[in-house]
């Protein structure tokens, strides 16, 4: 009697799937290389997805709040659904009346917002303002940022150090060069990662303008830890005050810590003493038994006091730091994704 071909193995057609179509579904769960997403039951996969270049105008009605993320800046983020394609977004949240000085800034940072097209930018998808409440709906990065990470491993590894620099600084270039436009708050918590081992570039500008408005207390913590020592001193400030932000960053991932170190036993006490510490005393360095010489380099070109010395994002770029760990092809998502869950499965 001739027997029938044998059922498939369940594994090997998720496997199957997951190499060729790289779409797998069960259920109203579909997974592919754009995530992790619900969609319903009947027509999923004709579902069209959301792209940043739509003209079709978006409302806070068209989202269902999933679950509150973080604060910061001024603002609060959450984690909603777009109702019709099952599509996760971040909402930001700046509650802030706004001054009518600030308005034209305001409106020109958003309008940069909604035209930034790079892979090394959070995509954002539509803006909303209503009774002094800014609303922004964002590209979801389901790794959180790069200070949460940072928490979790304490310190980053230079190949990875490297292919991290690589991402911020093709993000840097897009901006000084092709919108021409400074970040101004660089800093950990406004790198985001995710699943796929992306990095990229949010915040710019929005949060900056509305916080000027905020207590002392709340600059502080946010945004003069990693200020360029010329715009401390009120003096004038172009491209290069991001590049002193990315040397600070990137040293404090290699070091676990901040790499200024405060005077006092107990930390430091205000934001003046922080400031004073940043103009008035060296550069910091990465120590050079501790690190590469060509790690070593490259925060130098960074972190520079005289803005003029410091390289531009285009030629850190070509740094020997960025190109020598090429070799061992980074695998990135597998370093984010190794520490824990992703916040899209927590």
């Amino acid at each position: 009697m001739k027997k029938g071909p044998l059922p498939p193995d369940p594994l090997l057609l998720i496997n199957f799937l997951s190499l060729n179509s790289w779409t797998f579904k069960d259920g109203d769960l579909l997974v592919n290389r754009n995530g992790v997403r619900i969609v319903p039951h009947k027509g999923a996969e004709s579902t069209t997805l959301i792209q940043p270049s739509d003209d079709k105008p978006l409302s806070l009605a068209d989202f269902d709040s999933v679950r509150f993320i973080g604060k910061g800046n001024g603002g609060t983020v959450s984690l909603v659904q777009h109702k019709s394609t099952g599509q996760f977004f971040a909402l930001k949240v700046i509650q802030m009346n706004i001054e009518e000085s600030a308005r034209k800034n305001i409106v020109r940072e958003l309008k940069i917002n909604r035209s930034s097209q790079c892979p090394y930018i959070v995509i954002c998808y539509q803006s909303f303002f209503d009774n002094g409440v800014i609303s922004i709906i964002l590209e979801y990065m389901d790794g959180g940022s790069l200070a949460d990470f940072l928490n979790k491993v304490n310190m980053v590894p230079e190949p990875y150090l490297a292919a991290i620099s690589k991402k911020v600084l093709k993000g840097l270039w897009y901006l000084h060069h092709e919108k021409h436009i400074i970040h101004r708050d660089l800093k950990p918590s406004n790198l985001l990662i995710n699943h796929r081992g992306e990095v990229k570039i949010t915040d710019f500008g929005v949060s900056t303008i509305l916080g000027s408005t905020s207590s002392v207390a709340d600059s502080f913590v946010g945004t003069y830890v990693y200020m360029s020592p010329e715009r401390i001193s009120g003096g004038h400030y172009g491209y290069k005050s991001d590049i002193w932000s990315l040397g600070l960053i990137m040293l404090e991932c290699a070091t676990g810590h901040f790499p200024f170190s405060s005077p006092q036993p107990m930390g430091w006490t205000c934001y003046y003493e922080l400031m004073e510490t940043i103009v008035g005393q060296p550069a910091p360095r990465a120590p050079s038994d501790l690190y590469s010489p060509e790690f070593c380099s490259f925060i130098s070109s960074c972190i520079k006091k005289d803005p003029k010395e410091r390289l531009s994002a285009y030629e850190l770029m070509e740094h020997p730091f960025i190109k020598m760990y090429d070799h061992l092809d980074i695998d990135l998502a597998m370093y984010f994704t190794s520490v824990g869950p992703t916040l899209a499965t927590r």
